[in-house]
């Protein structure tokens, strides 16, 4: 792997909680296997005053607690290149100060004028720091290149998307900017690519005429983790499908690529964003359920009701599980149906993707007068990441009786090497200047556009029922009532790939 060109590192927010638990041990994970640049520095930026000793040893505590990486002993060398500098991120006139004293570390370190800010922060500061980045010319890249990278969300609807994409356009280009979804950087999901293209036994089938419907499913059991005030803002919707399981989509139905270059990959991406079947306003109680969790009593343990944690509002609306279903009109995938859901307090954390093959166009092998169900292939993205397919074979003895068998890989027999973490994997390509795994505006857009009609119409018509779902049970009973087929449901997986069907961990 390629070491990054020298650069400085400037994280605001840098007293916050990502920065603790995800940036700075991901960095110092590229550290210890060199691959950060020769001249480098780290930067922390935020309101609270700290100075470089008090910071740098609140950082320490940070790797210890937060190890991702089992060598420890270099640990002092690399707090050598962590400094702080407090500024008012809201006033444009301590940028000067912030820009003093980047020059100061660049002249310190002979890093040039290259530079990474990581914008982990509330989302109000998206469309601030940048400007008065700019206003400071600390986006000028006469004298090197000057990337942002960006957490989620990316606006709360299409309308506040498009003013912060039109306020980061007046100053910085395309090419600068990073929206980071971390999702996008789990192995799992970049091998999404390889399983479809480097595998010529299923790009034949990858199509209307052999698949019957795609199922991505993201499950979470846990609620919302003291996050009450900002998730009764969010929701489900927003939270998860408008960038996690979007982008999965866009890597299951994309076209193949003409090439590995990061625009190859994003236009083919943004060409199944832009093929989305609109949904209707008079379709959104077909195409979509929404839940709340209840409280409820799993293993022993009571568990509280959405409306009981704290900073939720009593009466809130707001969904914690969300399922979906839409077309994707194009060539390839005509007609076939794609379901996605994702929910808190669901029995078990999981993401998959399902692909479901159509039955054969005639049945000789009955069970009880059915046919079996169809072939599946399961793309496990956590945890027990893996691919399953399932397929029937005949039980020894006289007659045809058939069972449905297992034919498993888990992704851990390939590990001779360590995985790296999904913030590590981003933060990398983000130094490298690799913009793969990063979403265009176009694509975050096209997301919102996508589904601002389930949006508003779950605002605005109080005639589109929510359910209550106890904590621990699957979601809405009508959930089921969004696949197409009345002998079809959702498949409800365990913890474990492996002997799935067999017994189940949760």
């Amino acid at each position: 792997m390629n070491k990054p060109q020298d650069h400085i590192f400037v994280i605001f927010g840098a007293s916050g909680d990502l920065t603790k638990r995800k940036l700075i041990p991901a960095i110092y994970s590229l550290f210890v296997q060199n691959l950060l640049p020769e001249n480098f520095a780290l930067l922390g930026v935020s309101r609270t005053r700290l100075d470089d000793k008090t910071f740098r040893k609140s950082m320490k505590s940070a790797l210890q607690e937060f190890r991702e990486n089992d060598d420890h002993s270099r640990e002092e060398e690399f707090l050598e290149y962590v400094y702080y500098q407090p500024i008012d991120t809201e006033n444009l006139k301590d940028y000067s100060i912030l820009k003093t004293r980047l020059n100061e570390l660049r002249n310190e370190q002979n890093t040039s004028g290259n530079a990474i800010y990581y914008l982990s922060t509330p989302p109000s500061l998206y469309s601030v720091i940048p400007k008065n980045l700019a206003a400071e010319g600390l986006n000028n890249q006469d004298d090197g290149w000057k990337r942002l990278i960006i957490e989620k969300p990316f606006g709360n609807d299409f309308d506040s998307a498009e003013k912060l994409r039109n306020i980061l356009f007046e100053d910085w280009k395309e090419d600068q900017i990073f929206r980071i979804d971390h999702y996008l950087g789990k192995e799992t999901v970049q091998n999404l690519l390889v399983t479809r293209f480097s595998n010529g036994i299923f790009e034949p089938l990858w199509n209307r005429n052999f698949i019957h419907h795609v199922e991505i499913t993201s499950a979470e059991s846990m609620g919302v983790e003291g996050r009450g005030g900002y998730y009764d803002s969010s929701g489900a919707l927003k939270d998860m499908v408008q960038n996690h399981l979007l982008q999965i989509v866009g890597l299951v139905a994309m076209e193949p690529p003409s090439s590995l270059e990061p625009r190859s990959i994003r236009d083919e991406i943004l060409k199944v964003f832009q093929s989305l079947r609109a949904i209707k306003p008079d379709e959104v109680n077909q195409s979509a359920i929404r839940g709340q969790y209840l409280e409820s009593t799993v293993k022993g343990e009571h568990l509280h009701g959405y409306r009981n944690e704290k900073g939720v509002n009593p009466n809130s609306i707001t969904e914690t599980y969300a399922a979906i279903k839409f077309y994707i009109d194009n060539w390839r995938w005509g007609g076939i149906p794609f379901y996605i859901r994702t929910g808190k307090r669901l029995p078990t954390r999981v993401s998959e993707v399902v692909i479901h093959f159509k039955p054969t166009p005639h049945f000789l092998f009955k069970k009880n007068g059915l046919s079996d169900p169809c072939n599946q292939l399961i793309i496990r993205i956590q945890p027990d990441e893996g691919i399953l397919l399932k397929f029937g074979m005949k039980i020894p003895g006289s007659g045809f009786d058939v069972q449905k068998v297992n034919m498993n890989f888990h992704y851990s027999d390939l590990a001779t090497q360590r995985i790296p973490s999904a913030y590590e994997r981003l933060l990398y390509d983000s130094m490298n200047g690799d913009s793969t795994l990063f979403a265009r505006s176009e694509e975050v857009m096209a997301a919102w556009k996508f589904l601002m009609p389930v949006i508003n119409a779950w605002k605005e018509d109080k005639s589109i029922p929510l359910y209550g779902y106890p904590s621990g049970t699957w979601g809405p009973e009508k959930a089921d009532n969004l696949i197409e087929e009345n002998n079809i449901t959702w498949r409800y997986p365990c913890k474990n790939l492996a002997d799935d069907g067999i017994y189940c961990e949760l």
